[in-house]
């Protein structure tokens, strides 16, 4: 019989270890706070959010994302422009969008390295098992954005489906 608490223990463990290689790698990259991190990642893939709606996307409540972006905006990473009404609309600047592509690439390559000691059947079955998984994770958070927020979104839908997405269209379909 199959022992799942430890197979549970292990999963928690490398999500951990895993977490934390990228976030550090992505962080030192940036020069920022993972928060701000992900908001460069964010606003590269949909520029324009309000305050608020980029807080919603990285977990931050508005007052913490409005701080988040007045540092971001003093380090000319993002800049602010009018929207609807008294709507503030955010959006990478140049530096910001170099910045973004830079952390993207630096977060990649613990993550590439950890797998390469798969062989490729070995990294195609935990592709699948990671797809399942991620499924279930969007089941129970509920938003692709917060799952996705440092995602390389061009690596995870070259030539495959974002299981994310798909997960959040099989629910809404």
């Amino acid at each position: 019989m199959h022992d799942t608490r430890r197979t549970a223990n292990l999963l928690g463990t490398t999500a951990l270890a895993v977490t934390d290689l990228a976030h550090t790698s992505a962080t030192r990259a940036s020069g920022t706070s993972i928060s701000g991190a992900a908001a460069l990642v964010v606003l590269m893939a949909t520029p324009g959010l309000s305050v608020t709606e980029l807080g919603r996307r990285i977990g931050l409540s508005q007052p913490a994302a409005a701080r988040m972006v007045d540092s971001l905006e003093g380090e000319r990473l993002v800049h602010r422009r009018p929207g609807a009404g008294r709507e503030v609309q955010v959006g990478p600047t140049s530096a910001g969008r170099r910045v973004a592509s830079q952390l993207l690439a630096a977060r990649g390559q613990p993550l590439h390295d950890l797998v390469s000691v798969l062989d490729s059947d070995e990294q195609r079955a935990l592709a699948g098992l990671l797809d399942k998984l991620l499924a279930r994770l969007y089941a129970k958070v509920g938003s692709s954005e917060m799952l996705c927020r440092l995602c390389d979104r061009a690596s995870c839908t070259t030539n495959a489906t974002c299981p994310v997405g798909q997960a959040e269209r099989d629910q809404d379909g």
